[in-house]
């Protein structure tokens, strides 16, 4: 197994967490945007409608995505930085 594969692989789960914490946040300031205030809601809220629901759900599975992929891949080019191949 290559160097930067075995480096990548000691520092993912500590990139997951913080991709984890990072969308979180950004999702709790998105929703603030999108519905002025208040909590997100949860599928089993049952004052919301299914539109907020589903809104909320498409919203945060949008914004953890894109913020896994970009903590992922600055992770992947910090390692290579590191020792000089990429870790896929």
């Amino acid at each position: 197994m290559k160097a930067s594969k075995i480096a990548y692989k000691t520092v993912g789960p500590a990139l997951g967490a913080l991709s984890g914490l990072m969308a979180g946040a950004a999702f709790i300031q998105a929703w603030k945007i999108i519905e002025g205030e208040g909590d997100a809601p949860d599928a089993t809220d049952e004052d919301r409608t299914w539109k907020q629901i589903l809104l909320a759900a498409a919203i945060q599975g949008a914004i953890f995505a894109v913020v896994k992929a970009s903590v992922e891949r600055t992770g992947a080019v910090a390692i290579r930085r590191l020792t000089g191949t990429w870790p896929g």
